[in-house]
């Protein structure tokens, strides 16, 4: 097996063991999976707290029906809701709620304390984590979160 491949099962099995670990603290304490906090929380960065559907599936690296399938149990309890805009009733924005904006907050100090504990010292230092964060990144994944997330 190539070094490449080699790699890339890493990161893919590495990927799923996150995935579980914060689907597991998410959804015990606040009923939200790591998919579903991620959506939030890029809803929050928008402008207004919210984004044309479409360009949200962009942003999540999902399908225009994998969004709307990915949103409806977060409209259902009141966390993000449906917008028209009132120029063309094509376009569709999915808002974040203020319940919704309350309710993130308190993901963020959980997914971030399940951050923490992954990388805690002195297995990981502050460049391993910044390095690890610049080769993901040219793997295509994003960069750090905008700075107008809610803090706790």
């Amino acid at each position: 097996m190539s070094d490449e491949l080699d790699a890339v099962l890493r990161i893919a099995r590495a990927q799923a063991a996150l995935v579980k670990r914060f689907d597991s603290a998410l959804g015990g304490l606040h009923g939200v999976s790591l998919a579903d906090f991620t959506a939030l929380l890029r809803l929050c960065q928008a402008p207004g707290g919210r984004m044309r559907r479409v360009d949200l599936a962009e942003a999540l690296g999902l399908t225009a029906s994998g969004v709307t399938r990915g949103l409806a149990p977060l409209e259902r309890i009141g966390l993000v809701m449906r917008e028209t805009d009132a120029r063309d009733a094509r376009v569709a924005y999915a808002a974040l709620t203020e319940t919704g904006r309350e309710r993130l907050a308190d993901m963020l100090a959980t997914a971030e304390q399940v951050a923490a504990e992954i990388f805690s010292a002195p297995a990981w230092g502050e460049e391993d984590v910044r390095q690890l964060s610049v080769l993901l990144t040219q793997l295509g994944g994003t960069g750090p979160p905008c700075h107008d997330a809610p803090r706790q």
